[in-house]
């Protein structure tokens, strides 16, 4: 029993003499598992057909030498120099038909096949070459597939392309019909007209650009599922691949986490407030595996080296970013990389062995958090149980960032993210979920301007409510199907019956706000909505009456802004605008009391607590608190003492 912690090892990066170093400072540090092999094809195979396998046969004995596990990874994410030399098709074209050269990663088109045999070729020279190697602990198939080349516009992809469109639609009055090819003379009377989405002069076809995407995030899948088949024949040890749950939408996670034993992601802080995209993607990761533990792949010990100002991290954050991880399921704590880089475009990431050596803050914390998640090896398998979930859903994101739409100040990653933070503000622990997934487990479930919410979607919501659940549906929620054709009769037009209220038109707001009949204010949205049933709650004067009437709007002509529903046995939040912090703090608090759900424990703002919990009755409480002053945490038996900026376990039974 164990908790794993390490991280990406590149150990052809340095001189061989550094080996052994690693090797020690991998015992004081209590790394007990790395990543290996990651980017290591032209090492492996510096000429097509010719491969150098000596050096890492040392690696991987000197890891089983030192009890370090090996996660072994193929290396296909980067192919070397000679691949794109040898097959310029097989390199990647991007959205404006440019056709990309070697000269950092992910230099490949997913849909060329001359690009998957030599991937499954350099495969099938690792996997019988150490699948029984005793360092060997775990696959790692690939690197973050789609992070740099998710959609290639080749001539290879649109073929493949209309294979998928068969697939799905039958035939071409099937695709023409739910493209709504009607609409400017696009209609399609041959399969070879159909091609990838490349410029056009002006807004193209939404459902082309939307089932593209799609058909891209199911190409990598494919990627994987040929590799992991290789790999298969001579190897039963359990395989993953690293996601991107915080901050990469190009891929459908739901459909591609179906596939890994385990499932494992990638990590960085971004965004203004790190600690709310952090709970998201910890808590995205665990719901992807159905609540099992999970592998932190890679987080960073410090800085990056990608966004804008790269900022260090401060004094306890990187034990606290790792302690938030813990605490959502992650069984494993692993950063890239090992040793930071001297050279090349990642010198600026930071490592567990930093450029100013062990000597360092990040060395310090590095051994620190080793020891520490040592002592809690008994947390390791536990699980997080949360009554809430809040709906995430990749078409839906997709469909929403097509030009053409209300107003472009909706984003649905930015509505997701407001209403993740209301929830974390709460202290309540929430599950991902998918609108077509089980929600029989949940008391509240979210929806955050799930815009496309599928016939099949709508229908889970329907249930679910109607047998005493609770929803808390945001704007542009349930407007258009799976194709992207809008529901008619009013919006929002798949879920009207259930929140009781009927909008005839959207009144994206310009530069101003509304003002809330409760005080607050309403942000880049309004309705001309009317209620079928449901309570009013609050309420504004839509911007185009009050220009007609003036402030002071006569009775009868305000617009509902917030309205409850009972439905069934449940019951049904709808929001008309978006409101500031401070109300929407407000309407989650009303709904979560409705739906009976409440924080793991009593804590301040700012105070992070999550429950794990192991099947036989053993449960810990993780207190992390990101402020600057002491806190205490109360529990229904104890209060907790969580110093400022430290993290606290309390073991509760």
């Amino acid at each position: 029993m164990a908790i794993v912690y390490g991280g990406d090892y590149n150990p052809e990066q340095w001189p061989r003499e550094t080996w052994a170093e690693d090797m020690r400072l991998m015992r004081e540090a209590g790394v007990n598992r790395v990543s290996v092999g990651i980017f290591s094809w032209a090492k492996l195979e510096p000429e097509e057909g010719r491969y150098d396998f000596g050096w890492f046969d040392e690696v991987m004995d000197l890891l089983a030498a030192n009890g370090v596990e090996a996660c072994l990874a193929t290396p296909t994410a980067s192919p070397p120099p000679w691949f794109a030399a040898t097959y310029p098709e097989a390199v990647m074209v991007d959205a404006g038909g440019r056709q990309l050269t070697h000269g950092s990663r992910q230099g490949f088109d997913p849909s060329s096949d001359v690009y998957l045999a030599k991937a499954l070729n350099i495969t099938e020279q690792i996997a019988r070459r150490y699948a029984e190697h005793p360092a060997l602990a775990l696959w790692h198939v690939h690197n973050e597939y789609g992070c740099h080349n998710a959609r290639s516009h080749t001539k290879a992809a649109a073929a493949k392309f209309r294979v998928w469109l068969r697939d799905r639609y039958g035939d071409l009055d099937g695709l023409n019909a739910a493209w709504g090819t009607a609409f400017w003379s696009q209609s399609y009377s041959a399969w070879d007209q159909v091609q990838a989405p490349l410029p056009t002069p002006t807004i193209p076809n939404p459902g082309q650009v939307l089932d593209w995407k799609r058909f891209s995030s199911w190409q990598l899948k494919q990627n994987y599922l040929a590799e992991a088949a290789v790999i298969g024949k001579y190897s039963d040890k359990p395989m993953t691949t690293n996601f991107m749950t915080g901050s990469h939408p190009d891929i459908d996670l739901w459909e591609f986490s179906d596939v890994v034993d385990v499932v494992a992601t990638d990590h960085y802080l971004v965004g203004e407030d790190p600690h709310v995209n952090l709970g998201f993607a910890a808590d995205y990761a665990r719901s992807l595996g159905a609540g099992r533990p999970w592998i932190l792949m890679e987080h960073s010990t410090s800085a990056v080296n990608w966004q804008g100002r790269n900022r260090a991290k401060a004094p306890r954050e990187m034990i606290r970013n790792s302690f938030q991880h813990f605490a959502r399921g992650a069984d494993a704590i692993m950063y890239f990389q090992w040793r930071a880089s001297r050279q090349g475009a990642e010198k600026w990431h930071s490592g567990m062995v930093p450029h100013a050596g062990t000597d360092s803050k990040i060395w310090r914390e590095v051994c620190e958090l080793g020891a520490r998640l040592k002592e809690l090896a008994e947390v390791e398998g536990s699980r997080v149980h949360a009554d809430t979930a809040i709906l995430w859903d990749f078409p839906n994101r997709w469909a929403q960032e097509h030009e053409a739409r209300p107003t472009t100040d909706l984003e649905a990653q930015a509505v997701f993210d407001e209403y993740y933070a209301a929830l974390w503000r709460a202290g309540i622990t929430a599950d991902v979920a998918e609108p077509e997934g089980d929600l029989s487990g949940y008391r509240l479930v979210v929806v955050p301007a799930v815009y496309l919410l599928s016939r099949k979607g709508a229908a889970n919501l329907r249930q679910f409510v109607h047998g005493g659940g609770t929803v808390l549906v945001t704007p542009y929620s349930g407007v258009a199907d799976e194709t992207d054709t809008v529901y008619l009769g009013g919006y929002p037009g798949a879920i009207r019956d259930v929140l009781g209220v009927r909008t005839e038109e959207f009144h994206p707001l310009l530069d101003d706000t509304v003002a809330l009949a409760s005080g607050g204010t309403g942000r880049i949205w309004s309705e001309a909505a009317e209620s079928t049933g449901a309570e009013v709650r609050d309420t504004y004067v839509l911007p185009s009456t009050a220009a007609r009437t003036g402030a002071d709007a006569p009775a009868g002509t305000a617009t509902p802004a917030w309205l409850v529903n009972r439905f069934g046995e449940g019951t049904a939040h709808y929001l008309t605008t978006f409101p500031d912090d401070a109300t929407l703090d407000r309407i989650v608090a009303a709904a979560a009391e409705d739906a009976g759900v409440a924080p793991a424990a009593e804590a301040p703002v700012g105070v992070e607590v999550v429950r794990r919990a192991h099947e036989d009755g053993r449960s810990w409480l993780f207190c992390i608190n990101h402020t600057g002053a002491d806190a205490k945490v109360k529990t229904a038996d104890a209060v907790v003492d969580v110093p400022a900026g430290e993290v606290v376990v309390h073991r509760e039974h």
